[in-house]
């Protein structure tokens, strides 16, 4: 029996959340959970269609994107995920998705700017979109390049990845994080509800003023401030 048997049900059952959330086609995304006293993380096997997966197919992979556990091939993306979480050490879980309107965005290469209140509840800036590629980063090792310039682009703006569990990798598509794999998928649905919201919006008024910023901090602070009043008290 694995050793990585509950490892392998988060990851599986995050995986099964993105179609069900209309989030990905056929298989086009992934997600994975990891174990941080382990070092390790249970990623979706390359290429097997959602309605084909099962539990025990997840693959266990350490930070530096070596197989540990498992028959078949990791994502292509692994290298990806591997780079986010030995860089990042406050991460359980990632999601990489190609849905609809946040890669119509990252097609843009531009940010999604914060226009309103769904977006204020859940981060107080536009959800950043990474650079392009240099040509010499693409002909390197490309998954592992990806990861690289998820994390460039946020130093490059000091942004804080616990604050901003979000990112649009230009001419690609999105990519999110958080705490758990849970939260990382939850992500993945709010940046792809926001970015339709955004492409909505700035298809009625092109011009639409970003947020303003005490309503920005109105809607954090109510959800997420330490006088935070949304929600049951626990």
């Amino acid at each position: 029996m694995s050793d990585f048997k509950e490892l392998k049900q988060v990851a599986y059952e995050s995986n099964m959340r993105l179609p069900e959330l209309n989030l990905v086609l056929f298989t086009f995304g992934n997600a994975s959970a990891a174990d941080r006293d382990r070092s390790v993380f249970a990623i979706k096997p390359s290429g097997v269609p959602y309605e084909e997966l099962r539990a025990d197919d997840m693959v266990i992979v350490d930070f530096d994107g070596k197989v540990v556990e498992g028959g078949m091939r990791p994502s292509s993306d692994t290298e990806t995920h591997a780079v986010l979480y030995r860089q990042w050490d406050g991460i359980g879980g990632i999601a990489h998705t190609h849905s609809t309107y946040g890669t119509a965005w990252a097609q843009t290469q531009r940010d999604i700017p914060i226009l309103g209140t769904t977006h204020a509840d859940h981060l107080t800036e536009d959800i950043p979109c990474a650079p392009p590629m240099s040509d010499e980063m693409i002909e390197g090792d490309y998954e592992r390049q990806t990861g690289h310039q998820i994390i460039d682009a946020f130093d490059s703006r000091q942004l804080s990845y616990e604050e901003v569990e979000m990112i649009l990798v230009a001419n690609h598509a999105p990519f999110t994080w958080g705490k758990t794999a849970e939260k990382a998928v939850y992500n993945s649905a709010v940046l792809e509800e926001v970015a339709k919201m955004a492409y909505i919006t700035l298809q009625i008024h092109p011009d639409a003023p970003r947020l303003k910023e005490p309503l920005i901090n109105k809607h954090w602070e109510r959800k997420h401030g330490d006088s935070a009043y949304y929600g049951q008290e626990k």
